[in-house]
């Protein structure tokens, strides 16, 4: 039941990202000649002003085919030193309306993820966290980070801010340190009654790229805490915020795969995003339809994001690659020959199909491992 849940989030996710070039097409006067839910054997279809709109066997997502994206594959085959085109189809409009179509699919993710964002903050729910006081992880666990024993801090601190984030509970602690690792902090801590600071350098998890200090929670303090209430437009206003922080924490997680992380467990393929989405739903929806919501939510939140900055890499072969094309165009006047776009396509298929290679056996190590199961 998990992959069918998850086979249908990812579906969704790829063809709301679709549509948002479906919509730009249209509204930029490029024809398009087809849209699909769907992959693959069409199983029905219609004809509706000039679209052939179908429903295809495989639901991995869709596509949405304009007129004229042939059209560089013709003045390549044809040795032709410029592509040539009708005015309704892609390369027949403006560079810089062929720059927009190309963006409305990530900005569709992107909008998608505050829609995602918002309805999160403006759900009011309980849940369950430890307080912030902390047991220094070696007296627990074996082989486990010293971070936190190398800085000064003992059990029994009460951590209160990890530089200017203040801290509440166990998680707040949790989410801080995850998304620095490799970096020195400064932690403030009760101790005794009083406030004193450490400075803490966190461990970098190279399995995972996460952060790590080497604390754990003191479970004798369990906290029932709610959710802040924002009202509607304080929902959506920090709907956009998250989805911008998020920008942020990605782009950071780019530069982390730069530090020696493992990239078979770090990167993960579409198999293993399935598998997420598909667990992420059921665990949650079987703790109630609150819970199953929220955790859904916010991983298709993060899966848009990285779709949205991963789609608009200036790779060819993906929307930024268009959009990077489409905007030299416009600020020379002149267009890119189409066997210079060619030799740029091919290095840019060479890094996807890197980044695939990679995926994929991550997916096969993750299975292997039994962390799919």
């Amino acid at each position: 039941m998990k992959w069918l849940y998850g086979i249908l989030c990812l579906f969704f996710l790829i063809l709301f990202h679709e549509f948002g070039h479906f919509i730009a097409a249209k509204l930029f006067g490029v024809k398009v000649e087809s849209f699909s839910i769907g992959f693959g054997p069409i199983l029905l279809h219609k004809k509706i002003r000039g679209t052939d709109y179908r429903l295809s066997l495989i639901p991995l997502g869709g596509y949405c085919g304009m007129k004229g994206e042939n059209d560089f594959r013709k003045a390549l085959d044809e040795n032709l030193k410029e592509i040539t085109a009708e005015p309704d189809s892609l390369f027949g409009i403006h560079p810089l309306k062929r720059a927009a179509i190309g963006f409305a699919g990530p900005f569709f993710n992107f909008i998608f993820a505050v829609f995602c964002l918002s309805l999160i903050n403006g759900i009011d729910y309980t849940y369950y966290t430890y307080s912030n006081k902390i047991i220094l992880a070696d007296e627990l666990y074996e082989n486990s980070s010293m971070a936190a024993r190398r800085g000064g801090l003992l059990t029994g601190d009460q951590i209160i801010r990890i530089d200017n984030k203040e801290i509440t509970d166990f998680s707040d602690i949790i989410e801080y340190v995850s998304l620095h690792p490799d970096e020195d902090m400064m932690v403030y801590v009760l101790r005794d009654g009083k406030e004193l600071g450490f400075n803490v350098h966190s461990e970098l998890d190279k399995e995972t790229g996460t952060g790590k200090i080497g604390v754990a929670a003191d479970t004798s303090n369990e906290l029932e805490k709610e959710s802040p209430h924002y009202g509607f437009f304080g929902s959506i206003g920090h709907g956009f915020l998250d989805a911008f922080e998020y920008i942020g924490l990605t782009f950071k997680s780019i530069a982390i795969l730069f530090k020696g992380v493992d990239l078979k467990n770090a990167v993960g393929g579409p198999a293993r995003v399935t598998e997420m989405l598909g667990s992420t739903a059921q665990s949650g929806f079987s703790a109630g339809f609150k819970i199953g919501l929220i955790s859904l939510a916010q991983l298709m939140a993060v899966i848009s994001i990285s779709l949205f900055i991963m789609n608009l890499l200036p790779v060819p072969v993906l929307d930024g690659g268009l959009i990077l094309i489409a905007i030299i165009e416009a600020v020379s006047r002149r267009k890119v020959p189409p066997k210079v776009q060619y030799y740029i396509q091919f290095i840019g298929f060479a890094f996807i199909a890197i980044l695939f290679i990679i995926g994929l056996v991550g997916d096969i190590n993750y299975f292997i491992s039994g962390a799919g199961k």
